[in-house]
């Protein structure tokens, strides 16, 4: 299975570091935390990152999640994006970019 990716706060990260674990705050609302595969990065940027400055992008090794990972439909795009169901443990964090 091939890389899954989430776009965050470079101060959301660093609290992820303390904690040994990441979690978004759309865990606690919708259940679950938002991720994107690699052609899917830049119009989740577009869409909901426009002006913000200091973020980061998550590239997450699906074989090491410990939560439930399913694809489901957006139906504001048509497509199906991966829904990672618990924390995202740090290990399973393979690397990090600052993008903006």
């Amino acid at each position: 299975m091939e890389n899954i990716y989430h776009v965050t706060s470079l101060s959301a990260w660093e609290n992820a570091q303390q904690l040994g674990y990441y979690e978004a705050d759309s865990l606690k609302i919708e259940g679950f935390i938002h991720c994107s595969t690699k052609h899917q990065v830049q119009g989740v940027l577009d869409r909901y990152f426009n002006g913000q400055h200091d973020l980061i992008k998550l590239t997450i090794d699906p074989q090491k999640l410990s939560s439930k990972l399913v694809f489901e439909l957006s139906p504001s795009v048509n497509q199906e994006f991966p829904h990672v169901f618990g924390v995202i443990p740090l290990e399973a964090i393979i690397q990090t970019e600052q993008i903006r």
